[in-house]
């Protein structure tokens, strides 16, 4: 996720079946939590229920973990990562041995890969992350009111070292190497208002805020019947999500589209979420086309499996991917997005 010309040189090992790798000159960056402590109330998009949220500072080295507060002892804790995805039916699930799950998360993850958080514990008292606009905005609005720490400990990001890729019919995800983060998104439907998308950014310099972190989700109102027969969708209204007409000629919000290809953009903004699974930023290019939340955490899974495509290495302090959150007092405006300072 940064841009940079650099060399590298071998760390001891620190693990088995991986290769470590540092930059040999330019001071590495350090990990970043939040400074102070932040909630939010909304509804889960698909399980309709009422959702309290707070993101919380943790550790240097302690990687992104949810916690129900709703359930007692030590199995109410599910880390952020590829290998606890444990369902992606219309979002992405974790969930941890004792089955205890989190779901919905990945505009969340997507708002955190943006504003580069490396450690956060998150509170939340249900088994939904709260949908919000439907976007990953009002999650980077919660980031940047509660500021951000530099830790002790050097930030590693994941390396690509040579293309990895997965198909399943007419879908594709993949990832090839480079010393940025960039990502390539292809999508087709019927509906006449979308039809053919593509999108194609390098996230540096924060364009995820101003070219991803606003578009919203998604669907189709022929759809919304099934959707709620299945458990799916229940909390989904025009407040949280973009509604294609069953004709597919337009979208039912009154206030339209927030980008004209707003849709090809909401999915390259769930892959970004589904990629920081990875659990560091990636140093690679990423396309998909047709793709979701399934064949999203395969690739990585696949990505993972072969120990010689990939390698960790430290990020140069030189230009970092996304714009750093900036503190501010925005206090007064926490209200009117349904969002709350906390104690730590």
């Amino acid at each position: 996720m940064f841009e940079s010309s650099v060399s590298y040189t071998v760390l001891p090992d620190l693990g088995p079946g991986a290769v470590h790798l540092a930059k040999a000159t330019t001071p590495a960056l350090k990990q970043r939590s939040l400074k102070n402590a932040i909630g939010c109330t909304g509804v889960g998009l698909h399980s309709g229920t009422k959702i309290t949220m707070v993101l919380r500072p943790a550790a240097a080295n302690t990687g992104i973990l949810f916690r129900r507060t709703d359930i007692a002892g030590g199995g109410a804790l599910v880390p952020a990562h590829w290998a606890s995805v444990s369902d992606t039916r219309l979002n992405t699930c974790v969930a941890n041995a004792d089955g205890v799950s989190v779901r919905t998360i990945e505009h969340l993850m997507a708002a955190l890969s943006g504003c580069g958080i490396d450690n956060l514990i998150i509170d939340i008292n249900g088994p939904e992350v709260p949908v919000m606009d439907g976007s990953a905005a009002p999650f980077l609005f919660l980031v940047e009111c509660a500021g951000v720490v530099e830790q002790s400990a050097p930030r590693r990001a994941i390396k690509v070292l040579k293309p990895v890729i997965v198909r399943e019919d007419d879908k594709m995800a993949m990832l090839t190497p480079g010393d940025s983060f960039s990502v390539a998104m292809d999508i087709a439907f019927d509906a006449t208002v979308i039809g053919r998308q593509h999108c194609h950014l390098t996230l540096t310099d924060g364009r995820f805020k101003s070219e991803l972190s606003r578009a919203r989700t998604f669907g189709f109102e022929q759809e919304v019947a099934a959707m709620r027969a299945a458990g799916l969708g229940k909390g989904g209204t025009l407040d949280n999500a973009v509604v294609i007409s069953s004709d597919g000629e337009h979208v039912l919000n009154d206030e339209g589209l927030r980008y004209d290809d707003e849709f090809v953009r909401h999915k390259a903004l769930d892959a970004v979420g589904d990629l920081y699974l990875a659990g560091a930023p990636l140093l690679g290019h990423y396309r998909g086309v047709r793709t979701g939340h399934a064949l999203n955490n395969r690739l990585l899974r696949e990505f993972f499996a072969d120990q010689s495509a990939w390698a960790y290495t430290t990020i140069s302090a030189a230009t970092p991917a996304f714009a750093d959150p900036r503190t501010r007092s925005a206090a007064a405006l926490l209200p009117a997005y349904g969002m709350m300072a906390a104690s730590a």
